[in-house]
């Protein structure tokens, strides 16, 4: 089994997103014997924003790169993210990758009965953070985001580990940290 990890905080070792995929990591980790790591810092080493040149694959280099990258994706049979709350969405390095692995032909397709997700059969874990309380709010848009995204793609099995309210104060910062870590979902058989 193949479990791709994905930091995008700029935070460092004090970011709560990348506390919590580490937590879920070692989870798989501990539960899934001969389990295969891949891990990913977008924020130590960032994909460049999409523009005409990457579309076009001038640069053989960034189109290489940008291979490495779809491909880790597709040979993933569990996918961690971190997302931290920015401004209420993403880390832009976040959306950077997501637009490296949404590929007309390799992970979605149209047709005429309107898109097909391409890339089903794994499970995706999203360690979401956020300074304010945001779940279930119209301010969240990073869980309905990344649910779309990844359903559009086919992924179905997200699962959603939530802690907010971490600018409240040192204490609420703990307790919503350790309330997260408390539902970290337990490893299971992935669906065929």
């Amino acid at each position: 089994m193949k479990h791709l990890h994905i930091d995008s905080s700029i935070l460092g070792e004090h970011s709560a997103s990348r506390e919590l995929t580490a937590a879920i990591a070692a989870r798989w980790q501990d539960a899934v014997p001969g389990l295969q790591r891949q891990y990913r810092d977008l924020d130590s080493q960032p994909l460049p924003h999409l523009d005409g040149s990457a579309l076009a694959k001038a640069d053989p280099a960034a189109a290489a790169e940008a291979e490495r990258v779809m491909a880790e994706f597709l040979a993933a049979d569990v996918v961690v993210i971190g997302a931290p709350m920015y401004n209420f969405s993403i880390p832009s390095t976040l959306k950077a990758w997501i637009d490296r692995i949404s590929v007309t032909g390799r992970t979605f397709r149209y047709t005429e009965k309107g898109p097909q997700g391409l890339a089903g059969g794994k499970k995706i874990i999203v360690a979401s953070t956020r300074g304010g309380l945001h779940s279930g709010a119209a301010s969240d848009f990073v869980e309905p985001y990344l649910r779309f995204l990844f359903g559009f793609l086919g992924v179905t099995d997200i699962e959603f580990v939530t802690a907010e309210g971490l600018a409240f104060s040192p204490d609420h910062r703990v307790k919503a940290l350790a309330a997260a870590r408390a539902a970290i979902p337990q490893p299971l058989p992935l669906a065929a």
